[in-house]
Order: C-alpha cells, then sequence, then structure tokens
C-alpha cells in the first residue's frame, strides 16, 4: 500500500514539475515579446513583465514545496491538482499574450524586407537572329557601369561570366539606359541589359511605346541580395524612436503583384515628399511632378533631365536627387504598389472623397475598366484606384492627379483613427506587411504609437476633428519642349520656379525646425467669400525660369539666320552654298547654356517654299507622335500647363483628353 502511495505521488509530481516546464517557458516567451515592444509603454510594461517574473519564482517555489512535501498526506492531492489546473491557465494566457505580439511584431518587421529579388533581361531586337544564349556571338552588348547596379551591372557581369560572353562578343559600358537603348534602336548596339521593368521604364517615350513587341529577351536571371548589399537609403536606419521631425518619401510602384518581394521600380509617377514633426503633430504635403526638370544625382555631371527617369536606377538615385534639389535629408522611404493601395483602402472600409468628373481606367490587374461617378462619395480600393491614378480625364492633367493622390492620404489618414475592431487592425496590418516596403526599423514603426498617444491627450481623435495638421505644398513651373541629349529627341519637360522651390524648401525647413518660424501677424478675409487654405509655392510668381533654347533656322535665308541668331546671342558659320539653311550642326531647342554659343548652318535650298514645306511636315509628322504619346499612361510627353513662360517656350498643341 505504502509503495502504491508512493508511486502515485511520484506520478503527480512528474505532472506538476511538467506544467510548471510549460508555465515558466510560455511566460518567459511572453516577457520576451513584450520586451520588444521597447517604444510602448514602458512603465506598464516593466510592471507586466515584473508581475509574470514574481509569478514564475512563486510557483518554482510552490511546486518545491509540494515535491517535498509527505506522500501520506492525502490533503495535499486535491491541492496539486488545483495548482496543475493554475499552472494550465497560465501558460494559456501568457502563451496568447506572446502569441498575439509575435504575430504583430513579425508582421511589422516584414514591412522592411530585408531581401529582395533582382532580375536582369539580355534584351535584342526583335528581328536579331539569336534566339538563345548560345546564339549570342559577334555581338555589342550595352552594360551600365556602375557596379553598384544590381540589375545593370551585377547580374548581368555574372550572366557574361557564367556563358563568356566577353569571348565572342564586345562589352560596351554606357552610364545610363536610355543612351543604351537609343543605340540598339539605331543598329549601333545588339544587346543590353536592363531591369525586367524595361517596358514601363520606357514605353512612354515617343519612339518606344511597341517596346514589349520591338524587342526580345534572349535571357533573363534572378538574383536575391540583402537591401544593405546594393544601397544606402534601403539598409535599416538608426533606430531610434520617432521623436523629432522628419521627412518620409512616399513612391508608388507600377506592379500588379500582391506581394512586394521581387524589386520594385518606382516609376516616379507617385512621389509624395512629406515632412512630418510629432511635437507639433504638423506635416508638410509636396507631390513632385513626374516631369520636373532637375539635375539626376546617379548620372555623371549631374545634368537635368526628368525626375521620372531616376526611377529607373534605384531608390538611391531617386532619393539623392531629391535631397540635392530640394536641400532636405529624407530620413525614410515607403514604397507601395497597386494592390497595396486597394487592400489598404478596402481594409479601412473606403475613403470618403469629393469626384469632380466621371473617371474611368482599368485596374489594379490592368485588366478592365471600372470607373466612378461624379460627387461626393466613398469610393472601395479599387474605385480609389481609379482616383488616384486617372490624369487624362483632368483639365489639369499629371497636376490634378497628384492632388487626387494627396486626397487619398488625408482620407486614409482620417480613416484610421475610425479604426475600433482588431479584425480591421489584423487586416491593415497583414496588408501593409506584403504590400509595402520601407527602411523604418520596427522599433520606429512601434514608437508611432506615442505619436497616436499623443493626439488623443491633445483631444483630435474626435472624428469630427483632423489627426494632424496637414499644409500642402505645390511645385510651380513651366512647361518647355527641350531636346534630351540621352534621347537625342524633343521631350517636353516641367521647369520648376525656382521662387516656388524656395518658398517650399523653406516651408518644410520650418516644420523640421531647421529654420526660424515665422509667425503671422496679420489675417484678412472676407465673409462673403469661403476661406481657401494658401498653398505655398503656388504663386503667382513674377518671374520665369524657363531656358533660352537653339531655335530652328531651317528654311531661313542667311541674312534671316544671321538676324535671328543676333537676337539669341549666337553666333554663326555658313557652310555648302547659297539659298536657304538645309542643316544646322546642333538640334533645335537644344539649351544654350550646353552648348559653345556658336552653330554652323548649310545653306543649299534654292526654293524657301520647299525648304518650308519639308520643315512643315517633319513638325506635323511631331505633333502627330505627340499626339499618340499622350495617350499612353506613362508617357514622357505630358500635357503642359497653363503657366506663362518665356517666348523660347515651345508647348505641344495639347491633344483631346481620352479615357485611361
Amino acid at each position: 500500500m505504502t509503495r502504491e502511495r508512493n508511486n502515485n505521488s511520484k506520478t503527480m509530481n512528474m505532472i506538476v514539475v511538467f506544467f510548471l516546464i510549460i508555465a515558466l517557458a510560455t511566460s518567459a516567451f511572453a516577457i520576451f515579446e513584450i520586451a520588444l515592444l521597447s517604444s510602448i509603454e514602458n512603465l506598464i510594461r516593466y510592471i507586466v513583465m515584473g508581475v509574470l517574473a514574481l509569478l514564475d519564482l512563486f510557483f518554482i517555489l510552490k511546486t518545491k514545496k509540494y515535491i517535498k512535501g509527505r506522500y501520506n498526506k492525502r490533503s495535499k492531492r486535491p491541492k496539486k491538482k488545483l495548482f496543475i489546473t493554475i499552472l494550465f491557465i497560465y501558460s494559456i494566457i501568457c502563451g496568447t499574450i506572446g502569441g498575439i505580439i509575435f504575430f504583430i511584431y513579425g508582421q511589422i518587421s516584414g514591412i522592411n524586407k530585408e531581401y529582395v529579388t533582382y532580375t536582369s533581361d539580355l534584351l535584342v531586337m526583335n528581328d536579331n537572329k539569336a534566339e538563345d544564349i548560345k546564339d549570342v556571338k559577334d555581338m555589342t552588348i550595352g552594360i551600365l557601369s556602375d557596379k553598384k547596379s544590381p540589375e545593370g551591372y551585377i547580374i548581368p557581369k555574372e550572366i557574361i561570366d557564367e556563358n563568356h560572353l566577353e569571348d565572342e562578343n564586345e562589352i560596351k559600358k554606357y552610364d545610363d539606359y536610355t543612351s543604351m537603348l537609343v543605340d540598339m534602336y539605331g543598329n549601333e548596339l545588339d544587346g543590353m541589359f536592363v531591369s525586367d521593368h524595361y517596358v514601363s521604364m520606357f514605353s512612354g517615350i515617343t519612339g518606344y511605346e511597341n517596346i514589349s513587341t520591338d524587342t526580345k529577351v534572349i535571357i533573363s536571371k534572378d538574383k536575391k541580395m540583402k537591401k544593405a548589399a546594393t544601397s544606402k537609403f534601403e539598409t535599416s536606419s538608426s533606430g531610434k524612436n520617432i521623436t523629432e521631425p522628419f521627412t518620409i518619401l512616399l513612391m508608388g510602384i507600377d506592379s500588379t503583384d500582391d506581394v512586394l518581394t521581387k524589386n520594385a521600380i518606382a516609376n516616379g509617377d507617385t512621389l509624395i515628399l512629406i515632412t512630418f514633426n510629432p511635437k507639433t503633430l504638423n506635416a508638410t504635403m509636396l507631390s513632385i511632378p513626374r516631369d520636373s526638370y532637375v539635375p539626376i544625382a546617379c548620372w555623371s555631371g549631374n545634368p537635368e533631365n526628368k525626375i521620372t527617369h531616376a526611377a529607373a536606377y534605384g531608390n538611391d538615385c531617386m532619393i539623392n536627387t531629391i535631397q540635392e534639389y530640394l536641400d532636405v535629408n529624407i530620413d525614410y522611404y515607403a514604397k507601395i504598389n497597386f494592390k497595396g493601395l486597394v487592400k489598404l483602402v478596402n481594409a479601412v472600409g473606403g475613403v470618403e472623397v469629393d469626384v469632380p468628373k466621371e473617371l474611368c481606367t482599368d485596374n489594379s490587374n490592368r485588366e478592365g475598366v471600372v470607373c466612378i461617378k461624379e460627387g461626393r462619395q466613398t469610393l472601395d480600393g479599387e474605385q480609389a484606384l481609379v482616383f488616384a491614378r486617372n490624369r487624362k480625364q483632368l483639365a489639369n492633367g499629371t497636376f490634378g492627379r497628384e492632388a487626387h493622390q494627396q486626397e487619398i492620404i488625408m482620407a486614409l489618414i482620417n480613416k484610421m483613427k475610425t479604426i475600433k475592431d482588431v479584425s480591421t487592425f489584423m487586416d491593415i496590418l497583414n496588408t501593409v506587411s506584403n504590400s509595402l516596403d520601407t527602411n523604418l526599423t520596427t522599433k520606429q514603426i512601434l514608437s508611432f504609437y506615442n505619436v497616436a498617444k499623443d493626439i488623443v491627450k491633445k483631444g483630435l481623435s474626435s472624428e469630427d476633428a483632423n489627426l494632424i495638421n496637414i499644409q500642402r505644398l505645390f511645385l510651380d513651373g513651366d512647361g518647355q519642349m527641350i531636346y534630351d541629349e540621352r534621347a537625342r529627341m524633343v521631350l517636353w519637360d516641367y521647369v520648376p520656379n525656382k521662387d516656388s522651390r524656395n518658398d517650399i524648401v523653406h516651408a518644410m525647413k520650418e516644420n523640421l525646425e531647421l529654420e526660424n518660424h515665422e509667425s503671422i501677424t496679420e489675417f484678412h478675409f472676407s465673409i462673403n467669400k469661403p476661406y481657401e487654405a494658401k498653398i505655398i509655392g503656388e504663386g503667382p510668381y513674377k518671374t520665369g525660369y524657363t531656358y533660352k533654347l537653339l531655335p530652328n533656322f531651317v528654311g531661313l535665308s542667311e541674312a534671316q539666320a544671321r538676324s535671328l541668331a543676333a537676337s539669341y546671342g549666337i553666333s554663326v558659320n555658313f557652310t555648302g552654298g547659297n539659298g536657304y539653311v538645309i542643316a544646322q550642326s546642333q538640334p533645335s531647342n537644344k539649351r544654350l547654356d550646353l552648348m559653345g554659343r556658336s552653330v554652323t548652318l548649310t545653306l543649299g535650298g534654292t526654293k524657301k517654299e520647299e525648304v518650308k514645306e519639308e520643315s512643315e511636315d517633319e513638325e506635323k509628322d511631331d505633333d502627330t507622335e505627340e499626339k499618340d504619346d499622350s495617350k499612353n499612361e506613362n508617357t514622357d510627353n505630358t500635357e503642359p500647363t497653363n503657366n506663362s513662360g518665356s517666348t523660347d517656350t515651345q508647348q505641344p498643341e495639347t491633344p483631346e483628353q481620352p479615357t485611361e
């Protein structure tokens, strides 16, 4: 009998120890997960962790006491059973707490993608006889000279080495993709290595609208790489809490993928720079026009070009370009694709905006047509994408689209404050984890909790109040047709107004506490006129900053050409016979400050009318290309503004706005 009791007691003791081990393990798991939330309610976290640690100590001592107790005291057995039940419940509670935090922390950590899969293609013209990598012989192949570029150099170099392409082919280095493409279309280059996003990169440039059918891919290679190996800005930031004013660049991704695992090049159509001051809860928001003519940081000599063209060279090129132009450091970036926006809007239950007119475009899969009606309404995800993407049907085109994108962002921010249930929060978390990429660390993302807490403290959490005060900025400028040295054609560019740029920079630096705030001492309004918030940078400005461009001399007589050249401060040399100008050494619309202020003109036209007719025919062909190009979603010849420019500004004829 004694032996049987002894065996039963040992069995019960083993069960107690077993549940104690499980309880201690789940408690340690919960304490570890709670400790990760280093930016949230430190005092409460320390108290909870302390309580769990004390409970663990209590359970250990209690177990020790039970084990040392005499086995023949029957009164101990019910207590042991109760103790086991308590340990079991404690384990479930700790496991649930740890599991929830583990899931949330994992989803937040997934927003900052540590690895990115890059893809590089060897592209040739469609009529090239090569069909396989083994056929690539006696060719001249272009490759980027930037050794840090994954898709322009690193992966291509691996393909070259693996297939011994240097043995029977010439590898030619270029500073940019555009020059490579121009040479390949001009038969000066047989092939080129380029990102597999090449269609979205080039299809908007006049002459390359059909690049998807004009060319073919000989070989394609993927490579999974750490961000830190290829980028300065894509690496994780310092990890400090978001307590000081900061900047964040939002970039839209023209991608139909559900998850941002592959490299997604920001096409430059959506570039929104935000400054945020967590102390004052003030923000500035600037949409940077895709055609802004600014110095490109990653190109040799930093020549001016469309800012959208910087996107093809990665985040570093785009971020450096914006930093250098606007003279502010960009602390963080966030990229989101089409599917991500759709899912995010759906997760919050839609966003309310005022639609100016009926708008239609394709859906997030680039299929079918989605239309939204005129009027104030709540849009679902696909409808919000139409509102944010469409520009062809808007009177002010690209600038109207940028305003719509800002409206969507503000509507999303204000809708977030109404979220009260856990399932909605989890949906949002899952969406941003899959469809968003950023260099914000998990700790920094968690520290936004403190910003939300400040909002509540300051009484801004009511449904009728804005979460933060957002000051919208606008980069004013003029449209100008400028000869592009790389594309070797005339493209429409948006030349920013320097005074507007200075006002914008001042407003951002004020919010970042880098410059002193200038207080408004006078305020005028009329009760008969609705108040409209001033948009900084919108002007009007008295001075324009367009460039002096080389005129077209073709069709002019020698005397007329001399007179026109003199008015531009250009010296001219004449070659050929007599008559009218039939050719010029420098292309028209080239910036005068980029040439030697002299041009050679070739005479030889015997009839002025014939020369003019030929010139007019060429201009008509150019206009037709511009009109055809304007129908493309990502056209390089975007619609000109109505801003006044200098006499040198040549703007394309504004085509009828088609449905996207």
